[in-house]
């Protein structure tokens, strides 16, 4: 099993999400961090004094899938959501050593 971690652009939430859905994705979770990379933040004008802002807002996504649908499922986020301007994220792929549904006790394949 593997688990997807990916940071997209706030804006490119819903048409990743429909991207996923469309290819058979049945959960994930989304979550609203803050954070930089390359581009380290950059600064705004308000009220005529400008400011830093040292972290941008991002999307994370976390998908678990079963290791033959992995690769599939990175190119539908990195297509859906590239803008090919910089910042577009990152996608993170780690094993996952076991998985347990709680209301069930399914394990693993089973409880994705």
């Amino acid at each position: 099993m593997k688990l997807i971690t990916a940071i997209i652009k706030p804006f490119k939430l819903e048409e990743v999400r429909q991207a996923l859905l469309d290819f058979g994705v049945e959960g994930l979770t989304v979550t609203e961090v803050k954070g930089f990379g390359r581009q380290k933040g950059h600064t705004e004008l308000y009220r005529g004094a400008e400011y830093t802002i040292d972290t941008l807002p991002k999307i994370k996504l976390e998908i678990l899938t079963i290791e033959e649908s992995c690769q599939s499922i990175v190119e539908v986020i990195m297509k859906s959501a590239n803008t090919e301007k910089i910042g577009d994220g990152k996608i993170f792929i780690t094993n996952i050593e076991s998985v347990i549904r709680i209301r069930t006790g399914e394990k693993d394949n089973e409880a994705i």
